[in-house]
């Protein structure tokens, strides 16, 4: 098929943004629930559960208080002292509290780091299978994603020796990772980190590092890159192990050095995070015993897909140390991840991603699926993909 010719209304940078798949998927579904079909849906990172009641309550005090105002571009002080005081206590970090910030999502995080790290034009390293937000937004900021292609026989874990192969090739300017990993589940062990963190300072690189699925690990709890490089750039949400994600909530730990240029960046992108998102997510952490019930379901989720997925015929799955999703490598059924899914969807009601969303190389051949739907969700897909598949 020919490229379309350009859009002379359309810029260069929008254009050359690819679609992003899990999104397309689920519009797709949302038609056929329209419809009145029903959709098992395992194609977005979204939990089913919702906000913890602490954090809805927290908002619903502070909508009947009556004003719902900007706040401080940085994000309103005690939720900054109170994230703060979050990696005191998980991770035995220290953190000063001026060196959050609360961000719209960690979608905005993402932009915000990028425009305060890199100048247009610079290679920033992100892994491949990996989440594909991180090609299209720096692509969109004229940034150039170089992909580290991962393997699953490494367990899909970046090393320092690939992260120095890509910069001999042609200098990197920074390095993007994530632990717990979307779409493998995979985590990055602290020895890991330091090593991946040590690396970036040898070759004068910037370190980001996606935590936002911190929390939803199956085995021993995820490690911070804060831990091991103070000068990383650490970026977390609300979204996931709080079940906030239309709250759109973040936070970012910068350096000292970073703090008011992504203020100013903030301001004049954003003015500020949302007042009522900002009061609930103080109070959400609050509710772990809440959280870690919702956790438990996934973990059941988890168990029994990892069980019954190969068992139906679909091939290899990632175990997932984290995060909710599990990465099939379908190539014995199809080298047309869209295209299965799309049958899938059409033929079995069952939503999931194709691989080449997160990897446009290697993707083909596999297939993400969330269980944030939890245990009774995975049940229903398991049992409607039987029948698909026999």
């Amino acid at each position: 098929m020919q490229p379309l010719p350009p859009d002379p209304l359309v810029s260069r940078r929008a254009a050359r943004v690819a679609p992003f798949l899990a999104m397309d998927v689920l519009a797709a579904a949302a038609v056929r629930e329209r419809r009145g079909d029903a959709v098992v849906h395992m194609e977005v990172g979204q939990p089913s559960a919702p906000a913890p009641r602490a954090a809805i309550a927290a908002a619903q005090a502070a909508l009947a208080a009556g004003r719902i105002p900007y706040t401080e571009a940085l994000g309103i002080a005690p939720l900054r002292e109170r994230i703060a005081r979050h990696y005191a206590e998980a991770y035995g970090v220290a953190v000063a509290p001026e060196r959050v910030v609360v961000t719209t999502g960690s979608s905005a995080g993402f932009v915000l780091a990028f425009l305060s790290l890199f100048d247009a034009g610079r290679r920033v390293a992100i892994a491949a299978p990996g989440y594909p937000a991180y090609r299209s937004v720096l692509q969109a900021l004229d940034l150039a994603p170089v992909g580290l292609a991962l393997r699953a026989e490494d367990g899909f874990v970046p090393n320092p020796a690939a992260l120095r192969a890509a910069h001999a090739a042609a200098p990197l300017a920074g390095l993007l990772v994530m632990s717990p990993a979307n779409p493998s589940g995979t985590m990055i062990g602290a020895a890991g980190l330091a090593a991946l963190g040590q690396a970036c300072r040898e070759l004068g690189l910037r370190l980001i590092s996606d935590e936002i699925y911190h929390g939803l690990t199956y085995g021993a709890p995820a490690a911070t890159a804060l831990a091991h490089d103070d000068g990383a750039v650490i970026i977390n949400s609300f979204s996931k192990y709080y079940c906030m994600t239309g709250w759109r909530i973040g936070w970012m730990v910068v350096p000292e050095a970073l703090v008011r240029p992504i203020e100013r960046l903030a301001q004049n992108l954003y003015i500020s995070a949302p007042y009522l998102s900002q009061v609930a997510a103080l109070a959400a952490f609050e509710a772990t015993e809440e959280l870690e019930a919702v956790k438990a379901d996934y973990a059941r989720a988890r168990a029994l897909l990892l069980n019954e997925l190969p068992a139906l015929g679909l091939g290899a799955v990632h175990p997932a140390d984290g995060a909710f999703y599990l990465y099939a490598d379908v190539a014995r059924l199809t080298n047309d991840s869209i295209g299965f899914c799309r049958r899938m969807l059409d033929e079995a009601g069952v939503a999931a991603t194709p691989g080449l969303d997160f990897d446009p190389e290697a993707g083909a051949h596999h297939l993400r699926f969330s269980f944030a739907g939890g245990e009774a969700e995975a049940h229903e897909a398991v049992r409607r993909l039987r029948g698909w598949l026999a």
